[in-house]
């Protein structure tokens, strides 16, 4: 091949093609990729998607003028009860009945989960019977036992096992029905905050522990600064779900006459005869405290969730900060017409 044949060909085969996008020169031809990026990208259209969306508008909206507009709710007597003394009194006694059921029951859980996760045989069985024994039975029964104790047993006392009692006391009045409920709403709950820490630290790598042991580091740093602190991710949410169905599930020491707040509504429409919004007062109560549980549960599994995130996502305040400036910024800079 001469020189001059070969110079057009090494010419042609170094030719760059133009970057994608690029229009092509003037005279040249249009090839077949020309026509593809000339089409317009459309989205998809869901129109049942939008037809649901109005249809769960529209309910919404008639449940909401159905209790604007329909006079059986009363909301008058509504709230001229929401914030009275007697009812106030009785959500107070229900935050002390969740508190002191939650403290005791999760500080037992946390024993009995150790225990079930133990070397010993004995420490095994015996949590697993108590965890079996109080998840069979149900709440209202345990907490009827409690209350009934004096009749099961007339006296208590200390001694030697199966030997000579050396102090014993009377039961008629040492249980009385707020500490039954107490009693029985902590034990009750214990059986379920075992099982909720045990699947948290089951949740953890085993090898973290290994490593910690070959580091030197002692078991009970160990437990608070390693362990610990991962389990908690696991046994938040469950835990949270469970202190809210305590707080919830008190409403059943009424049949103690005991005045919590749904005891101490019921006594109030059981005088005026106004069912529907007494009963509305206490939904309102437990809708507002099981609300303000939920925040401070999103903000304890934040905390703990720093070591998993390095950048965890913003709370819904800083979102709504960031919104607002955002705005102010664009209305400062004449991005807002007005």
């Amino acid at each position: 091949m001469d020189t001059a044949t070969a110079a057009p060909a090494a010419a042609a085969a170094t030719t760059v093609p133009p970057p994608a996008g690029a229009s092509p020169p003037p005279g040249a031809a249009a090839g077949p990729g020309d026509d593809l990026a000339a089409l317009k990208v459309v989205p998809a259209r869901h129109y049942w998607r939008w037809v649901a969306g109005a249809a769960a508008l529209v309910v919404v909206a008639q449940f909401g003028h159905g209790l604007l507009t329909n006079p059986g709710w009363e909301w008058d007597i509504f709230f001229l009860y929401l914030t009275a003394d007697t009812v106030l009194k009785a959500v107070w006694v229900t935050l002390q009945l969740t508190a002191y059921g939650t403290v005791i029951g999760f500080a037992l859980g946390m024993v009995l989960a150790f225990m079930r996760l133990s070397r010993s045989v004995i420490l095994q069985t015996v949590a697993w019977t108590y965890i079996w024994a109080f998840r069979s039975i149900p709440l209202i029964v345990q907490l009827l036992f409690w209350f009934n104790l004096a009749y099961l047993y007339k006296e208590l006392g200390f001694g030697i096992p199966f030997g000579p009692v050396l102090w014993s006391f009377d039961t008629m009045n040492l249980v009385g029905a707020l500490s039954a409920a107490v009693i029985g709403l902590a034990l009750h709950q214990a059986a379920y905050a075992a099982e909720i820490v045990r699947g948290g630290i089951v949740s953890v790598d085993g090898g973290q522990l290994e490593a910690a042991a070959a580091l030197g580091i002692p078991r009970l740093r160990q437990l608070r600064r390693i362990l610990l602190p991962q389990a908690m991710r696991g046994i938040l949410p469950n835990a949270a779900n469970e202190v809210i169905s305590l707080f919830k599930g008190t409403s059943i020491v009424s049949v103690m006459a005991i005045g919590e707040l749904f005891y101490q509504v019921q006594v109030v429409y059981g005088r005026n005869g106004r069912v529907v919004p007494l009963l509305m007062v206490a939904t309102a109560w437990y809708i507002l405290l099981t609300t303000l549980l939920s925040i401070a549960q999103y903000y304890v599994e934040r905390h703990f969730a720093r070591g998993a995130e390095r950048t965890p996502p913003p709370t819904p305040l800083q979102r709504a900060r960031t919104f607002a400036h955002t705005i102010r910024a664009a209305a400062a800079t004449g991005g807002i017409q007005r």
